[in-house]
C-alpha cells in the first residue's frame, strides 16, 4: 500500500520544519511550498492526498489556494486542513467557505496534528471507496 502523500505549505521555514519533524514518525511521503503559486503546482505535480494549508502565505493567500483546490473537480477531493495563527471566528468562517476540512490553530500540538491527519486520512481512504464502489454499480447498471 502507498504511503499517504501530504502537501505543507507555510511560508515560514520554522513551521515547516516542526510539521515535517512532526509527521516524520508516520510513513507519509511529503511534499513542501512556500507561496500559494508553488502549492497550487505541488498539489497539480504531487498530488497530495491531504493539504496542511498556511492561510497567511506570498502570491496568493490560503483561502485562495483552499478556494482553487476545491473547485477543480480534478482536486476537490483533497483533504484541507488549515493550519494558521488566525483564530478569529470570521477567519473560520472564511476559511470553511473556501472549502477546507478542518481548521487548526497555531501553535499546533503534535498529539492533536497528528490525530486530525490520521482522521482525515481515514475519511479520505472511506471516500475513495466509496467512489470506487459507485464506479463499480454503475459499470454493473450499464451492462
Amino acid at each position: 500500500m502507498a504511503a499517504n502523500k501530504i502537501l505543507i505549505a507555510d511560508d515560514n521555514p520554522t513551521n515547516v520544519e516542526l510539521l515535517e519533524a512532526y509527521l516524520s514518525e508516520r510513513p507519509y511521503e511529503i511534499a513542501v511550498a512556500t507561496d500559494g503559486r508553488e502549492t497550487l503546482d505541488q498539489v497539480a505535480a504531487f498530488l497530495p492526498d491531504l493539504i496542511l494549508l498556511d492561510i497567511m502565505m506570498p502570491k496568493l493567500s490560503g483561502f485562495e489556494v483552499c478556494k482553487t483546490v476545491k473547485d477543480d473537480p480534478a482536486t476537490k477531493d483533497v483533504m484541507i486542513l488549515m493550519v494558521t495563527a488566525l483564530n478569529e471566528l470570521g477567519d473560520i468562517e472564511r476559511a470553511v467557505n473556501a472549502g477546507c476540512d478542518d481548521f487548526l490553530s497555531k501553535p499546533v500540538n503534535k498529539l492533536e496534528l497528528l490525530k486530525r491527519v490520521e482522521n482525515m486520512l481515514k475519511l479520505r481512504s472511506v471516500t475513495d471507496e466509496l467512489e470506487r464502489l459507485r464506479g463499480y454499480i454503475d459499470d454493473m447498471d450499464e451492462r
